[in-house]
């Protein structure tokens, strides 16, 4: 796993949140972790193909996850983590990991991504390699964390 695979996704965030009206993003700690992801309460999973592959996996909180669905819906109060909160969350993980294959473009690496895949509730993910690059994220002060498990193929 190379640390580089990071950047794509750190200038994602940077590009894909302003757009939807959140400007305060911060990164926190790098980490390394073994290929199993506990969930905080939601994990959205991508898979990624082509020069690399592996998979990404978004880990937040239920209530992160309500907050940035509440901003994305245009302040609609969002009680709970509903099929439509759930399909707005799914969506801003699409569009990181889409704005973040571009960046990879950028650099001449040429990856797809496969539709989100959103579970919640208290489980453990195994990623597709043994190593998983892991980016703490800030939005509005709310974790948001990035794993990546990207390998050359």
């Amino acid at each position: 796993m190379d640390v580089k695979y990071i950047n794509p996704f750190l200038k994602a965030f940077s590009n894909v949140f302003p757009m939807l009206g959140i400007s305060e993003i911060r990164k926190g700690n790098l980490s390394v972790k073994d290929g199993y992801i506990e969930s905080p309460g939601v994990i959205i999973i991508l898979g990624i193909i082509g020069d690399i592959k592996g998979n990404v996996m978004y880990t937040t909180t239920i209530d992160t996850a309500k907050s940035i669905a509440q901003t994305m819906m245009m302040g609609m109060p969002v009680p709970e983590l509903n099929e439509m909160a759930q399909s707005a969350i799914s969506e801003l993980t699409n569009m990181l990991t889409a704005n973040a294959c571009m960046n990879f473009a950028d650099e001449g690496i040429n990856i797809d991504i496969s539709t989100p895949t959103l579970i919640y509730g208290n489980f453990t993910a195994k990623a597709t390699s043994s190593k998983v690059l892991c980016v703490e994220m800030f939005v509005n002060d709310m974790p948001f964390e990035v794993n990546i498990s990207l390998d050359r193929v």
